[in-house]
Parts: C-alpha cells; sequence; structure tokens
C-alpha cells in the first residue's frame, strides 16, 4: 500500500505496524545484542501507556511537577505585523523550558517501573538533557548525558543546568562532535549494559519502539492545543507550525490535528547558510533514503551514501536525519516540509521578543518563518504555531553572533 492509501492507518492508530514501521520508513537496525533491550522497552512502555495507574501517575505529573497543561497564546505583536492570526503553544512554559519534558518525564516513570538501575541521554541543544537531568533526579534515577562537544560550547548554559541537577555530562569529542555523535556515543554505551541502562532517546528518531514512544509522550501537545483554539476561538486553526530536526514536537503538535485534514500541517527545517552539503540541516528537503542510529528514513549523505555534515545556527536542528514519521507524513502528502535559513530565524526571533516579550529558542523561531510565510500567502488566517522553547539557552550563541535586540 501507498503511504496516502496507509494515513487512515496512521490516524487509527496502526502504525507502526508490528515491525515498527511507517510505511517503508522505520524499523529496527541495531546490533544483535540490543534487540531484546528493545523488545523488553517495547513490551513494557506498551503494558504502561495501557495502564490506567500508569498514566494517571504520568497526569499527575505532567500537571504537578512539569506545569502542564501549558498555555495557548494569541500573539496580537506578529499578528498585527503578519496580517493574520497567530496563537503560540507555550511549551517554553513547562518545566526546564522546552517540550522535552513530556517526553523525558514519562521515559524516566517507565525506566523505573521496568527496574532500569540508571538513565543515559544525548542531548544537541541541551534542552533534552536538561529535561532527562530533571526527569531522572524526580525519579531517583542518576542520569548520564552524551553531548558533542560543539554542542557544550555553544549550549554552556544547559551543560552548567544539567550538572546542577546531578547528571554527569559527557563531551563528545569524536566525528562531528554534535548530536549526530552524542547519539552515537549513547547507543554505544548502551551495548555494554542494555539491561540495567534506560537509553532516554529525545526525538522520535532511533529504533523502533522510539519513533511511537515519543510519539505518544508527545502528543499531549497537539490534544492540549486543539481543545484550547476550540476553546479560545471556537474552530480548528487553518496551519499547525512546528520546527522540525529530529521532529519530537512536531510530531506531537501535528497529531492532535491529524485527523482534521483541513488543518495543514507544516514543519519547518533548518535552511542554514544555504542549499549545498554541509550548509543546513534539511533533510526532508535534501535527503534520501539510509538508515542512521538504528532506522530506516531519510537523511542528509553524499554520493557514496556517507552521513553528511550539517549546519545550523541551532543546535536544536543540527541533524542529519529525521523521525521516520515525518518522513512517512511527507509522502502522504498529510504535512509540507519548508526551510528557512539563519538569518531569516533570526529575524523572527527578534520579532517574536520585540513584539511579544517573548524570546523563543533559535529553534522555534524556524517555525515563526514558517508561520510568517503562510500568513502572506492566506490573509487573516488562523495559525498555530508550536513554540518548542524558550531562548534563554541562546543568549551565548546570539552574542558571539553580534546579534543585539531589533524593535
Amino acid at each position: 500500500m501507498t503511504p496516502t492509501e496507509l494515513l487512515d492507518d496512521l490516524v487509527a492508530g496502526r502504525l507502526p505496524d508490528a515491525r515498527g514501521r511507517f510505511g517503508p520508513w522505520g524499523g529496527r537496525f541495531v546490533p544483535e545484542t540490543l534487540v531484546p533491550a528493545l523488545e523488553r522497552l517495547e513490551a513494557g512502555a506498551r503494558a504502561a501507556l495501557a495502564d490506567p495507574a500508569f498514566r494517571a501517575a504520568l497526569d499527575d505529573e505532567l500537571a504537578g511537577w512539569a506545569g502542564r497543561p501549558t498555555p495557548l497564546t494569541h500573539a496580537p505583536g506578529l499578528s498585527a505585523a503578519w496580517g493574520a492570526e497567530v496563537w503560540l503553544k507555550r511549551e517554553d512554559l513547562a518545566h526546564t523550558g522546552a517540550h522535552k519534558v513530556n517526553n523525558a518525564l514519562g521515559q524516566a516513570l517507565l525506566a523505573r517501573r521496568l527496574g532500569a538501575r540508571q538513565v543515559i541521554a544525548e542531548t544537541g541543544a541541551g534542552q533534552h538533557g536538561v529535561a532527562s537531568a530533571a526527569a531522572s533526579a524526580r525519579v531517583g534515577l542518576p542520569c548520564r548525558v552524551y553531548m558533542g562537544a560543539v554542542d557544550v560550547e555553544r549550549q554552556a548554559p544547559n551543560v552548567e543546568r544539567m550538572r546542577r541537577l546531578g547528571a554527569e555530562v559527557v563531551s563528545v569529542d569524536s566525528g562531528d562532535r554534535t548530536l549526530r555523535a552524542a547519539i552515537d556515543a549513547a547507543l554505544r554505551a548502551w551495548v555494554l549494559d542494555p539491561e540495567g541502562t534506560h537509553y532516554l532517546l529525545g526525538s522520535a528518531v532511533g529504533p523502533h519502539p522510539y519513533p511511537w514512544l515519543v510519539r505518544e509522550l508527545q502528543a499531549v501537545i497537539g490534544r492540549e492545543a486543539r481543545a484550547q483554539i476550540l476553546v479560545r476561538r471556537g474552530r480548528l486553526p487553518d496551519a499547525a507550525i512546528a520546527c522540525v530536526g529530529g521532529g519530537s514536537n512536531a510530531i506531537g503538535l501535528f497529531h492532535g490535528f491529524l485527523a482534521d485534514g483541513a488543518v495543514a500541517l507544516i514543519g519547518v527545517e533548518a535552511g542554514g547558510r544555504g542549499s549545498g552539503p554541509g550548509e543546513h540541516g534539511a533533510t526532508l528537503a535534501h535527503g534520501r533514503a539510509g538508515v542512521l542510529h538504528g532506522s530506516h528514513s531519510l537523511l542528509l549523505q553524499d554520493a557514496h551514501g556517507q552521513v553528511g555534515e550539517t549546519h545550523s545556527i541551532s543546535a536544536g536542528l543540527d541533524y542529519p536525519g529525521v523521525g521516520p514519521e515525518h518522513a512517512f507524513l511527507r509522502d502522504a502528502g498529510r504535512a509540507r516540509y519548508v526551510t528557512a535559513d539563519d538569518g531569516e530565524a533570526l529575524a523572527a526571533l527578534a520579532l517574536c521578543a520585540a513584539r511579544e516579550g517573548i524570546l523563543p529558542a533559535l529553534e522555534t523561531a524556524h517555525a515563526l518563518v514558517g508561520a510568517q510565510r503562510y500568513a502572506a500567502a492566506h490573509p487573516g488566517a488562523l495559525i498555530v504555531v508550536g513554540l518548542s522553547g524558550r531562548g534563554d539557552k541562546d543568549l551565548p550563541a546570539l552574542a558571539a553572533l553580534g546579534v543585539g535586540g531589533a524593535r
């Protein structure tokens, strides 16, 4: 069956299939030593998410500790500037400052339920590392976070936060020294102790069941946003827009509106500084099919199939792959993916800060560019933007670039 024909299965919850596939994408491509751990994780996760007691405990922690539901905030300044009605789903107001806490908390509770002795995680922009450190502390498990050396330098505030929260931060000097290298290092560490260690993967990537599990834990974003816009405006939005690196915040927002065919789903990738190899992180725009970090999906690669270098001012979008469900949504025509370059993202960040009093993360700024473009093409449209995180972590990077405020 084609992705378009399989779309109803996705809406009905029948994808991924038993092999962990979204049509041709996904699956499980890992060393044999990890297969039993992944099978235990899938069985344990499915049992936990079907257990009313686990769901109640997770919901209680999301409300009382993580601060859910997050608000849906009207953005009058951006609305006036763009000639549309813009609303922001405020994941920046979740505990630790980004959507990452939804997944981290759910997986930390699951790790404890499954008897793990420790948690390991990877991080790029640092927000997943912070969320993993905080969630692990909350459930009483030690945490070790792998982070590329480049990201350790450009995300220094989050490195300090992780350490303050009790996590060990391991700087990875191999490979490209960014998120891709951090995931490689975390996977190698997991192979050494697959039974006693829970790998708290941070995005909707990796071997099955992670793309499914992360989606299930992030889908709270879209469920809340859909209910909130109906209360505030009495109708569904014309578009739901989010940034896409690995794709967890976007898949979380999109799932709330997946069955609403009239709602356009738009993901915005890192256009970086150009369209050439090594100049961007736009996998859905420029990638080809391949296997990376245990999953068959689209990835940036050269003519010989070697994984390509990437660039983005945003550490969280600086990744050469994308979650398999996004590849499926693109092929099925249910979601559309565009790019925003570094300069456009910086301009959108400055405008949001000046007009709304909200400093978004550089990742989120890419989604704002997508909203601006959609508004230009659809004057008066009702738009929901996934504001995936706050920009405190990016202040050193902005200062290094010589970027000041704008009005």
